[in-house]
């Protein structure tokens, strides 16, 4: 079972789904060949839906965080970079580059 994320056009998290394992081939309905590997089933996704889609992890392996709804997917990072806490009130908040987590300071 693997978990893929629906862009938006600005790159923002609009939905998560449970999906096909990457590694798994199934047959269209056409007859034509679907999946065998992440980008296989990304292009499936978002073609079916029309809006980019992305593979996302729970373990933080794919993409350093698991996509949320208004996550923001950092196309330089390639990765899932949650929206800056507003709590608690006053905090300063700077986004550390290894996890795309942000931090107080």
């Amino acid at each position: 079972m693997a978990h893929y994320a629906f862009l938006n056009n600005n790159n923002v998290v609009t939905e998560v789904i449970t999906g096909v394992d990457e590694n798994i081939i199934q047959t269209d309905t056409d007859g034509t060949q679907v999946g065998g590997n992440t980008e296989a089933w990304e292009t499936f996704y978002g073609n079916f839906r029309g809006q980019v889609c992305k593979r996302t992890s729970y373990n933080g392996n794919i993409r350093k965080n698991y996509a949320g709804i208004g996550y923001t997917y950092d196309t330089e990072k390639d990765a899932f970079i949650p929206p800056m806490p507003t709590e608690p009130e006053g905090s300063s908040w700077w986004l550390d580059p290894n996890t795309c987590r942000w931090e107080r300071i």
